[in-house]
């Protein structure tokens, strides 16, 4: 029999989380990174370098590896100190050098993979250095992924620049193979739209015959998606690229405890609000179940409850 092809789109820790969880089931995974990271190591070696930045496809490629845990510490550490080396984690370092031998990105991380055991494939959105906009609700124009929520504004629309990148041929052909494609979990504006704005993959999701799935933040994040209900998320995903690609929402309905509210209000973050109804009226299959808990002192998805899900989907 073979195994189900499973694409997962997005970026940040919520995409890494799942992807542990995931390559524990006997699936194919291609994970299809976003690339408008500007902030910390990653910002610094795509200014210097001309490269993507490598910080979210370093920790896909860890949370996919099958590696020693020395190896993985070794991958992920991040130096303290040391002129020029201070904040960069080794595993960015590294990315980089493979790109500058192999004079190409996706190659460079292609050969990465091989030489950390990694399950599956990593592709990056794009394959060159692109910028994250925001044109926010009051007409400014706020410029880098790292900016734009702490700008103090309300997001009216993200766009890339510059607006041509290609995507890589191996992640539409993934896309268009696939059984099962799965948006997020991660930041909306910031993780999982931009995959989408780069031209030709959106409309590679809409033409693919695979089950097509949203998994929703459980939390709301200060500076993007503040007072945002569940189909608001869903929305906004639609009104950026025209047309609609998601069927199926995931949304979690674990009941969160009193301190840890608290602790997250103090961030200007609130539970995502379940609006039901609406999402039904605007055609939105919904699987609501316990899909978060708390762990290493935050609120995650439980990466093997949402796979265990994701796989009755196919």
């Amino acid at each position: 029999m073979n195994r189900p092809n499973i694409v997962v789109i997005g970026g940040g820790t919520g995409l890494s989380v799942l992807l542990r969880g995931l390559k524990t089931f006997p699936v194919d995974i291609t994970a299809i990174v976003t690339v408008a990271d500007d902030g910390g190591s990653s910002g610094i070696l795509r200014k210097e370098l001309n490269i993507p930045p490598p910080g979210d496809v370093r920790n896909v490629l860890v949370a996919l590896a099958e590696v020693e845990p020395m190896i993985e510490q070794m991958f992920q550490h991040r130096f303290q100190n040391g002129n020029g080396l201070s904040g960069h984690s080794l595993g960015n370092l590294l990315l980089a050098g493979m790109t500058s031998i192999t004079g190409d990105f996706a190659r460079g991380i292609s050969e990465l993979s091989t030489v950390l055991n990694v399950k599956g494939n990593v592709f990056p959105a794009a394959n060159q250095s692109i910028e994250l906009e925001a044109e926010m609700m009051d007409g400014t124009t706020v410029a880098g992924e790292s900016n734009i929520p702490n700008s103090g504004k309300q997001i009216k629309k993200v766009r890339l620049s510059p607006e041509n990148v290609e995507p890589l041929p191996e992640s539409l052909e993934a896309v268009r193979q696939a059984d099962l494609i799965v948006l997020g979990p991660g930041s909306l504006y910031t993780s999982v739209i931009p995959n989408l704005l780069v031209p030709g993959i959106s409309e590679a999701i809409y033409h693919a015959s695979a089950r097509k799935i949203y998994i929703c933040n459980g939390m709301t994040q200060a500076g993007e998606t503040d007072d945002f209900t569940v189909a608001d998320h869903v929305e906004a995903i639609r009104s950026h690229i025209g047309y609609n690609i998601i069927e199926t929402v995931l949304v979690n309905n674990t009941e969160i405890p009193a301190e840890i509210l608290q602790k997250y209000a103090e961030e200007s973050a609130f539970p995502v609000h379940f609006d039901e109804q609406r999402l039904k009226k605007l055609g939105y299959r919904v699987v609501r179940d316990a899909f978060m808990h708390y762990q290493d002192n935050l609120f995650r998805h439980d990466a093997v409850k949402v796979s265990q899900s994701l796989l009755t989907e196919i």
